[in-house]
């Protein structure tokens, strides 16, 4: 029998601050409008979870994709396919009917976490009022002071090759995995511990069935629950055996497939390859489709997963869309073409904000719709205050330094010509409808006011300037000009990459020598995992449900913006190739002791209490300097997909994918089949 309740509404909205009336309210053409009055608190540890009983006793459907290989005796029916008792997913609209495929588009091998969110939900997700609802498990409970986590699994739920998931494949991943301090030295994944450094414990996980798991904490873990929504807690055991040495049935077989494909060892060919299904296409797993080919490839298609273990109200498996194709572009012109043209048939991800007119004065001919929904993201300065540029790292850890940079950006101006004065001139901080909103925080330094900038920086020691007008790092006379690299993966023409030169010339104009540059994603991702990145012009999210969210970014942890993640690498493991020790006084290990008294806490007062002195240090210390914030997300549908409707778009909800794209169906399938 499943578990007494579900967690209620009432207790999401106290960390997401959505009202009744709010996150899933009509979207319209953005329009200035009173912000909704936020609760003050964050969420108490439900005790258990479960969804409400499916209608009994459907009758299961066969997509009609898959009846052919039924009949043929390829695959089982459907009834031998799925769990027991199977997940019921929400609907936005209604049910709907099977088949089909959607047409995206995407930017390569670095765009993979995009792409991730089609499938990467996991044992429990939101539904249509963001409640967190079981999902992948049937329930769970967590015990009074949040140290043990219980979980249920769907008996008879089964990997996309058709082998039985059991708490089994739990057990493997914690001991092969999870623990394995040669894939992850220093055990750095945060869910999994409580403490630092000598006080870091791993957590236990026991099996007392096939069905049943727990972990159990030294210390509590109030905030688990917020974590096991996009990330997965068990691998295919018969599967990844084989490329671990220890468990592997031919360690002589792996070695070669390892230097095949081009590796330098067995861990990592595992962790940046073998472990994920959307770069291994034979990876078994749970999403709603399985990969054909991999993202090297012009157009990467995946198809839907026979074995997914969720259906509708009347029994029909799901997914309903038989596959996405997801279209390489490098060219952000030729992408909003596309768009336009009608060629894209549901987006969010890299369409842009400042296209906003262009995307509306074509809705008629491409035959879509822009859809407008609240959004996390913000437009930020990153300056790498761990740079290995010595000189550098000095000149951006100079707090009066950030602060002069800031007063020096125009953001309203930015505002009006690159984002249609849509977005809001603000700090990096959470939203105004979150419950953790900080108004120091969202308004520090935000003037414009270029005098006061140069002073501030001819007080910080940089009064001395080149024959160009450039400030230099000393007045000695061979003292270097000041110079650094905003990197970005806003291409040229694009409003972001505009929005990019025109702090150039802001920060030219109080004489610090800068340049943005246009870099794809792969090469943006090897800069800041070296630590090769003076500085970058990015955008930064998860600032709905920032507690949810675990503070990443707020806790510089997120090294896709590495104001201090060599100092944060430090921490973690101090050997790490790219680490630096931070000063005894740097505001990191403030802010680091704090959110380990966060992690402890089971009173929602103290969390906020906690997470607000952290932002207060962000309100006096400036480690990112936003430009724009509260931008919404656009959403181009085309007519007659259906089951979408407006969402927060943050990285914690999955993005555009947060009503569960299982659900996603056309009027008329067979118009769209390829």
């Amino acid at each position: 029998m499943e578990s007494k309740r579900k967690f209620t509404r009432r207790e999401f909205l106290k960390i997401s601050a959505f009202t009744a009336a709010g996150a899933l309210a009509a979207c319209t053409p953005p329009a200035p409008t009173a912000s909704p009055e936020a609760p003050t608190a964050a969420p108490a540890v439900p005790a258990s979870a479960t969804p409400p009983p499916a209608a009994a006793g459907p009758a299961y459907q066969e997509p009609p994709m898959l009846a052919d290989l039924v009949e043929q005796g390829k695959l089982p029916p459907v009834l031998e396919r799925l769990p027991e008792n199977p997940w019921v997913a929400p609907v936005f609209e209604s049910n709907g009917k099977s088949g089909g495929i959607v047409r995206r588009a995407f930017t390569g091998p670095g765009d993979k976490w995009g792409m991730s969110k089609i499938c990467d939900r996991a044992l429990v997700w939101f539904d249509n009022d963001l409640v967190m609802q079981p999902r992948m498990c049937e329930s769970w409970e967590v015990n009074d002071d949040g140290t043990e986590w219980t979980f249920h699994l769907r008996k008879g739920t089964k990997w996309s090759d058709g082998v039985e998931h059991t708490s089994k494949d739990v057990l493997w991943w914690y001991e092969h995995e999870a623990t394995n301090e040669t894939l992850f030295p220093g055990l750095t994944e945060g869910r999994w511990f409580t403490g630092t450094g000598e006080t870091k414990k791993m957590m236990e996980v026991t099996a007392p069935d096939d069905y049943t798991f727990t972990f159990k904490y030294a210390e509590p873990k109030p905030l688990l629950i917020y974590t096991m929504g996009r990330q997965g807690v068990a691998a295919p055991a018969h599967y990844m055996k084989q490329w671990i040495p220890d468990t592997a049935d031919d360690p002589d077989k792996l070695a070669a497939a390892v230097t095949a494909a081009g590796f330098e060892s067995w861990d990592k060919y595992y962790i940046d390859n073998r472990r994920f299904w959307f770069w291994n296409p034979d990876l078994p797993h749970f999403g709603g489709w399985i990969a054909k080919n991999d993202l090297n490839e012009e157009k990467w298609v995946i198809e839907r997963n026979p074995y997914f273990f969720g259906v509708d109200s009347d029994g029909m498996q799901l997914p309903y869309l038989d596959g996405m194709h997801s279209r390489l572009f490098s060219d952000g012109q030729v992408f909003n073409l596309w768009l336009t043209n009608g060629e894209i048939d549901f987006q969010a991800r890299r369409v842009q904000v400042g296209d906003y007119t262009l995307l509306k004065e074509n809705e008629a001919s491409g035959d879509y719709k822009v859809v407008v929904c609240p959004a996390a993201r913000h437009m930020v300065v990153v300056l790498n205050q761990a740079s290995k540029n010595e000189q550098l790292r000095s000149f951006f850890m100079n707090r009066d330094v950030r602060i002069a940079l800031s007063l020096a950006l125009n953001r309203k101006g930015i505002n009006e010509l690159n984002y249609l004065g849509l977005g809001t001139p603000r700090q990096y901080s959470p939203l105004t409808m979150s419950p953790q909103y900080h108004e120091k925080l969202s308004n520090a330094y935000i003037e414009y006011n270029p005098r006061k900038a140069n002073e501030m920086l001819d007080a910080a020691g940089y009064a001395a300037k080149d024959a160009d007008g450039f400030r230099k790092y000393s007045d000695a006379e061979d003292a270097e000009t000041i110079f650094f690299v905003m990197e970005g993966q806003f291409g040229a023409g694009t409003p972001d990459e505009d929005a990019g030169q025109q702090i150039v010339k802001m920060f030219k104009a109080v004489g610090v020598k800068c340049e943005y540059k246009f870099v794809e994603t792969t090469l943006y991702n090897q800069h800041y995992t070296s630590n090769d990145m003076d500085a970058a012009f990015w955008f930064a999210d998860r600032t709905v449900v920032p507690l949810g969210a675990e503070g990443l970014i707020f806790r510089g942890i997120a090294s896709d913006r590495p104001f201090v993640d060599a100092y944060n690498k430090f921490f973690d493991d101090p050997e790490n190739p790219i680490a630096i020790e931070p000063p005894q006084d740097h505001y990191i290990r403030k802010i680091r002791d704090l959110w380990e008294q966060v992690l402890v806490t089971g009173n929602p007062d103290k969390q906020n209490e906690l997470f607000a002195q952290m932002l207060d240090i962000w309100a006096e210390e400036l480690p990112m300097i936003g430009v724009v914030g509260e931008l919404p997300a656009l959403t181009v549908v085309k007519n007659g997909l259906k089951n979408f409707g407006p969402s927060p778009n943050d990285d914690t909800t999955g993005d555009e994918y947060v009503l569960n794209p299982e659900t996603l169906f056309w009027e008329n399938p067979a118009e769209h089949m390829g």
